[in-house]
């Protein structure tokens, strides 16, 4: 669920705050309106995503934050991709100490 570009951007911003505007998030991801929605929808199936929406300065905005299950979800996703860097760097190791 996170691995795509464009979520895991979003999951990485999530992370380190508690709620992040829809257009900042489509500044960061540099994806379409439409795009980003769709994103957005999918992690909000999974249960990963929150979306408040409220009208601020007479026009309707949108705030993504994460739920629970989302920062474990993106933690998890981190701890596996750590995984497979430090095992390609082994990898990296043993094949220069060959001869």
């Amino acid at each position: 669920m996170l691995h795509p570009p464009a979520r895991l951007q979003i999951a990485a911003v999530l992370a380190r705050t508690s709620q992040a505007e829809f257009a900042r998030l489509r500044e960061i991801t540099r994806v379409s309106d439409s795009v980003l929605s769709k994103h957005l929808s999918a992690l909000v199936e999974a249960g990963y995503v929150h979306l408040t929406k409220a009208a601020l300065d007479g026009r309707q905005r949108t705030w993504a934050s994460f739920t629970a299950s989302g920062r474990a979800a993106f933690s998890g996703h981190m701890r596996a991709l750590q995984a497979i860097v430090s095992a390609a760097g082994e990898s990296d190791t043993e094949a220069s100490s060959r001869p």
